[in-house]
């Protein structure tokens, strides 16, 4: 048998997995500065948002953050479980003052990591990553 599509692909062209390669290693720089905080990019995604945004369906908050549905109701309860969140104005969810002041001790060390993958990227690659964002978010 001929595997005539394998001859002809190059995997390192593969967009998904560049991005995916780019996630790990953005992921890495992260979770060095965090690691104190013993919190992931998910859950930290979502106190940020619940910050900036009062409060918020669960519907909203996937959308928004483009993770499934499983993953993000395991996040929540782990934040639950914490108290720095709060469904008691279900099916709203709020960050509480406990997640507020634990968002406020992590923004210096999550400050540090984007300023070292800045001096990596560089003004045209934040540019880049911007670009890709705006064009994949605006067709969902």
């Amino acid at each position: 048998m001929e595997f005539k599509n394998i001859s002809l692909f190059n995997p390192r062209e593969c967009i998904s997995g560049k991005i995916m390669r780019i996630n790990r290693i953005t992921g890495n720089i992260f979770r060095t500065y965090l690691a104190p905080f013993k919190i992931t990019d998910s859950q930290l995604s979502i106190l940020f948002v619940l910050t900036k945004a009062g409060e918020l369906t669960q519907k909203q908050l996937s959308d928004f953050i483009h993770i499934e549905k499983s993953t993000l109701n395991r996040n929540l309860n782990r934040l639950l479980d914490r108290n720095y969140i709060t469904k008691q104005h279900f099916p709203l969810i709020e960050i509480t003052f406990e997640g507020k002041v634990f968002v406020e001790k992590i923004i210096p060390e999550w400050e540090k990591a984007m300023t070292e993958i800045r001096s990596v990227l560089g003004n045209e690659g934040e540019e880049a990553i911007n670009t890709i964002h705006q064009k994949l978010t605006k067709k969902q």
